[in-house]
């Protein structure tokens, strides 16, 4: 059982960044692909990026392509999402999520994170 802890979310103005960890439990992490995911209020999920177990293969919603960047560091047990350039519509709970595969599908993913709030200001 893998489990998975968010941090970095906090308030933010508008057009300024943040970066969010996802550390895991095991060192089976490495195994694993990882994903990253937002739900704003009253709004479904939905898929933000997802990088493979190498770290040799990222995809992007077109939201935030270009905006946003995901990254992992195995050493660490850490996964990231770099986000520039925020905008009031990014404001959402950000839930980090592994699975055997990369992919834009969170019905894929195995174990989920508790989620971290970002608020873009306007």
């Amino acid at each position: 059982q893998v489990q998975l802890v968010e941090s970095g979310g906090g308030l933010v103005q508008a057009g300024g960044s943040l970066t969010l960890s996802c550390t895991a439990s095991e060192r089976t992490f490495r195994n694993y692909a990882m994903g990253w995911f937002r739900q704003a209020p009253g709004k479904e999920r939905e898929f933000v990026a997802t990088i493979n177990w190498s770290g040799g293969w990222t995809f992007y919603a077109d939201s935030v392509k270009g905006r946003f960047t995901i990254s992992r560091n195995n050493a660490k047990n850490t996964a990231y999402l770099q986000m520039n350039s925020l905008k009031p519509e990014d404001t959402a709970v950000y839930y980090c999520a592994a699975g055997d595969l990369a992919t834009q599908e969170s019905n894929k993913y195995d174990y989920w994170g508790r989620g971290t709030q970002v608020t873009v200001s306007s």
